[in-house]
């Protein structure tokens, strides 16, 4: 099966809160208000990675994929 790299979730335990789950590797878990992030794959240093860049980018894309999906609502 075939998914998409970021989905928007929610949960009825939390109704205020909106989540971007991260499909691929490394998976996440974002909540868009706090920016909070719940990883679920142990993240290692590599040579020649700055790791730092990467997990930034990564929330980046996170948040450009939930900011045109909300511009679908509008």
């Amino acid at each position: 099966m075939e998914t998409p790299e970021f989905l928007i979730a929610d949960n009825s335990e939390f109704p205020d809160k909106i989540f971007i789950l991260h499909t691929e590797f490394p998976r996440f878990l974002l909540d868009v208000e706090t920016e909070e992030v719940e990883w679920f794959d142990a993240i290692e240093e590599e040579e020649g990675v700055d790791l730092e860049t990467e997990i930034a980018d990564l929330i980046g894309k996170a948040f450009d994929f939930f900011d045109r999906e909300m511009e679908g609502y509008e």
